[in-house]
C-alpha cells in the first residue's frame, strides 16, 4: 500500500469518524428519549462499519454510511427557527428600533424587576435615545463558573437619560435548560435583548450572585456609534427573521465580534481572531492587547477594578442612578 493510499484512507477514516460523532449527537439533541438512544446507536454502528469498509475493501459499507448521511444532513438542513414558541418571560419579546434621523426608539425594551430566577415584575418599554448624544459603550461579563467563561453585554451611555445594555442570549422555550452541546445541533433560537442595566445586570449582580465585572472600553462617541448601528441592523434583521443560536460562532461573543469587526476597518486598532474570543473569560486580555482597553493600566489592576459585583449589591435596583453608582471606581475608557 503506497503513503498515498494509506493517507487517504486515513484522512477518509477520519471524515467518517467525525461524522458520526456529529450525526449522534445530532440524533442524541434533536429526537430526545429512547428513540433518540436507538438511532444514534444505529448510526454510530453505521459509521463505524463504513469505517471498517475502507480498509476491509467492502467499499459497499462506506457507502451505505454516506447515505444515509445524505439524508441525515437532509432533516437537519430541513430544520427551521421560529419566532413562534412558548418562550420563557424573559425572551418572549424581540426588541426591534425605529430611526428618524438620530433619533431611535427600540421597541421591546425590557425593564424587569426581578424577585428570584423565574419570578419578575415584567415591563416591556418604548425608550428613545439619541445616536448624536452618545458618548460611549462600556462592556460587562459575567462569570458564573471559573474564568474561561463569562457572558457578555454591551451597554451603551449616553450624555442624557440611562444606558442602552444588549445581550446576546439563547431564546430558551417554557421548561427548556440549556445545554452547550445541544447548542451545537440547532436546538435554540437566537436572542437579542435589549434592556435597562438594572434589569439585564441585575438579574445578575444581585439575584444570580453572579461575579460581575465591568470595563468602559477606549471607543469614541463616533465608534460607539458605529457598533450601535451595526446592533439596531442585525437586532432588526433578526426581529423579521429568526436565527439559530450556536454555541461557537453564533453566541454572545463571536457575534459581537463580527458586529464589531463589520464596522471596524479604518479605526486605530485592528482585531485579529483569537482563542480569547471563544474562550471569553478571558477577553479582556484580547481587548487590552488590541487597543480596546487602556493599556496604561495593568490587566491585573484593569481585572480588579472591573469587579462591580458588590458595588452593585449595595444599591438597590430600583434606584434611578444604578447605572452611575456602579461605574463609580471603574477606569474610565480614555485617560
Amino acid at each position: 500500500m503506497s503513503l498515498l493510499i494509506l493517507a487517504l484512507r486515513l484522512l477518509a477514516t477520519l471524515v467518517i469518524l467525525g461524522a458520526t460523532a456529529w450525526g449522534c449527537g445530532l440524533l442524541l439533541f434533536r429526537l430526545g428519549g429512547a428513540t433518540a438512544t436507538i438511532a444514534a446507536i444505529g448510526f454510530g454502528l453505521a459509521g463505524l462499519a463504513g469505517a471498517t469498509g475502507l480498509w476491509t475493501g467492502a467499499a459497499r459499507l462506506p457507502l451505505s454510511f454516506a447515505v444515509i448521511f445524505l439524508g441525515l444532513l437532509g432533516w437537519w438542513s430541513a430544520l427551521k427557527p421560529s419566532h413562534e414558541r412558548n418562550w420563557i418571560a424573559e425572551v418572549a419579546r424581540l426588541p426591534s428600533v425605529t430611526r428618524e434621523g438620530d433619533r431611535i426608539t427600540v421597541a421591546n425594551l425590557r425593564n424587569f424587576r426581578w424577585r428570584t430566577e423565574t419570578v419578575a415584575d415584567e415591563s416591556w418599554e418604548s425608550r428613545g435615545f439619541d445616536l448624536s448624544a452618545i458618548q460611549g459603550a462600556d462592556l460587562f461579563l459575567g462569570y458564573w463558573s471559573g474564568e474561561t467563561i463569562a457572558h457578555l453585554i454591551v451597554s451603551f451611555t449616553f450624555a442624557e437619560g440611562p444606558p442602552l445594555a444588549i445581550s446576546i442570549e439563547i431564546r430558551r422555550e417554557k421548561g427548556e435548560d440549556y445545554d452547550a452541546l445541544a447548542g451545537f445541533f440547532r436546538s435554540y433560537e437566537l436572542a437579542y435583548v435589549a434592556a435597562d442595566e438594572r434589569d439585564v445586570i441585575g438579574l445578575r449582580s444581585h439575584i444570580r450572585r453572579e461575579d460581575v465585572r465591568l470595563y468602559r472600553l477606549r471607543a469614541s462617541p463616533q465608534q460607539a456609534r458605529d457598533v450601535l448601528e451595526a446592533y439596531i441592523a442585525d437586532i432588526n434583521r433578526l426581529a423579521a427573521q429568526p436565527r439559530w443560536y450556536n454555541t461557537v460562532v453564533t453566541n454572545c461573543t463571536t457575534l459581537v465580534y463580527q458586529l464589531v469587526g463589520s464596522v471596524a476597518p479604518g479605526w486605530a486598532f485592528a482585531m485579529p481572531l483569537d482563542p480569547r474570543v471563544l474562550l471569553s473569560g478571558y477577553l479582556p486580555g484580547y481587548l487590552r492587547d488590541i487597543g480596546a482597553l487602556r493599556q496604561d493600566i495593568a490587566l491585573d489592576e484593569l481585572v480588579r477594578q472591573a469587579k462591580v459585583s458588590d458595588r452593585a449589591r449595595a444599591v438597590a435596583l430600583d434606584d434611578p442612578a444604578f447605572s452611575a453608582r456602579i461605574r463609580e471606581g471603574v477606569p474610565a475608557g480614555r485617560p
